[in-house]
């Protein structure tokens, strides 16, 4: 195999490139912005970007959100999240607001997660997939007049069908009630639920508050980053949370102090 070497010039601008792919996303409607554009457009979008960041993930409401949204996370419209709506100047006094697909063409009101099954997008009761219903309010099935609309009847690893489940958009304020993770702040585009790797896992397998119960005291969630921690005091917390852990489960194995282990029974001498 053929091996691919750059020079650092050039592996710069492919790092400057992907910040920028970032950053604009689809704004730049496939025409790559000037520099002038580009710092015009940062100044413009990223002030009410990072002030108005919404979060969107799908879960059971009052339970984990086992789906965390990023930019290429499909729509029910088949349309990615960042070809939605995801920026706004002030956000809208809706409880939920709308994120309307920007595709040409597309009737999508709002992103919408659809649950998979594997690589494939989970069908509804009626046996038809995701792509065979319409994406107008209501998900309608194109290919039956029995449906009422899309329902997954699909278990989700949290245990609950998919139908259980709803795609919920929200703000940091609401967030923060919740007491779900909400990250730093960052000017990349179409977030969405993203805050971290472990975002990236799926609901029941993530460690960071997202994933499981929470504790109603104050005190750290394990292996979920706090705002002002840095690199060291974050591996050290971690590394005592693990040496406790490995304490808790030697007593629980070790003998209890005083107890009498069962004696042998002598064997009898030969007669």
């Amino acid at each position: 195999m053929e091996k691919i070497s750059v020079s650092g010039d050039a592996s710069l601008a492919v790092e400057e490139y992907l910040e920028y792919r970032r950053i604009v996303g689809d704004d730049d409607g496939g025409q790559t912005f000037t520099p002038e554009e580009y710092e015009e457009y940062k100044r413009r979008v990223l002030p009410s970007r990072l002030r108005n960041r919404l979060y969107v993930s799908w879960g059971v409401p009052g339970g984990i959100d086992c789906k965390l949204i990023g930019p290429e996370t499909p729509c029910f419209c088949t349309h990615r999240y960042k070809q939605h709506r995801t920026d706004f100047e002030r956000l809208p006094g809706l409880r939920r607001p709308l994120l309307p697909c920007r595709a040409r063409g597309c009737g999508c009101e709002s992103y919408r997660y659809v649950p998979r099954r594997g690589s494939q997008p989970a069908r509804c009761s009626c046996k038809h997939a995701a792509e065979e219903h319409s994406e107008a309010p209501g998900l309608a099935c194109r290919r039956c007049a029995s449906c009422s609309g899309f329902r997954c009847p699909s278990t989700c690893g949290c245990g609950q069908p998919g139908y259980a489940h709803e795609t919920l958009v929200e703000t940091e304020e609401q967030r923060r009630a919740r007491g779900r993770p909400v990250g730093r702040p960052v000017p990349y585009a179409a977030m969405g639920g993203l805050t971290g790797f472990s975002s990236l896992a799926e609901g029941y397998l993530r460690l960071d508050a997202s994933g499981a119960e929470l504790n109603s005291g104050a005190r750290p969630v394990p292996g979920l980053r706090l705002p002002e921690e840095d690199d060291m005091a974050y591996f050290e917390r971690r590394y005592q949370e693990r040496l406790k852990m490995e304490k808790m489960a030697n007593r629980r194995t070790a003998p209890v102090s005083g107890a009498k282990l069962p004696s042998r029974t002598p064997r009898q001498a030969p007669k």
